[in-house]
């Protein structure tokens, strides 16, 4: 009997991630998930269950990426007005460089797939509603310490704050110009003051 082949599963799956982000759902074939993750038709579907559940665990890894990366952001040492912008710069600074011109994994699923397909609809809106909650507590620590203004509704700008960055990935995708996505971002921060 031959032994099962060994493979590391998290490679793998950033592998399928990455596959998905560059050309979409539709557009990845499953010889190229094969290809991309090492792994046969038939091991794919063991390990993964499939193109559809390899494309929800890749947004489920892609969104905690994604908290880990905002958090680190929002919690940078001063004010969180400047700890936001600082975010949103990073951000404009890769799109400009090249790679983060595909946008949002979660924003391109949305765009694809969330109007009939309840699945990933589902998974998008807990992902931007975790984002947002992220935004939102930064905020609100930011408002405890006078930085924000008392009467300022912190959900409200979380919600923006994350549209706002979801229209600026957008947007990068089609004009990668420094200047405006600088422009755009700065009448986004303008909410904050």
């Amino acid at each position: 009997m031959s032994r099962p082949r060994e493979f590391d599963a998290d490679a793998a799956l950033e592998r399928a991630m990455q596959a998905f982000w560059a050309k979409g759902y539709k557009a990845t074939s499953l010889d190229e998930l094969c290809a991309a993750t090492g792994l046969s038709r038939s091991s794919l579907y063991a390990a993964f269950g499939g193109k559809r559940a390899l494309l929800q665990r890749s947004l489920d890894r892609y969104q905690e990426q994604g908290v880990v990366r905002i958090t680190a952001a929002l919690a940078r040492p001063g004010p969180v007005r400047a700890a936001i912008a600082a975010f949103v710069n990073d951000l404009i600074d890769r799109i400009v460089k090249g790679p983060g011109r595909r946008g949002c994994f979660i924003g391109n699923c949305a765009a694809e797939l969330a109007r009939g397909d309840r699945v990933t609809a589902a998974r998008v809106r807990r992902a931007l509603e975790r984002i947002e909650g992220l935004f939102r507590d930064a905020l609100g620590r930011g408002q405890a310490r006078g930085e924000i203004k008392a009467t300022a509704d912190v959900g409200s700008l979380a919600r923006f704050l994350v549209a706002g960055i979801q229209g600026l990935r957008l947007v990068g995708k089609a004009n990668p110009d420094r200047a405006t996505l600088e422009g755009i971002a700065a009448v986004m921060l303008r909410c904050l003051d």
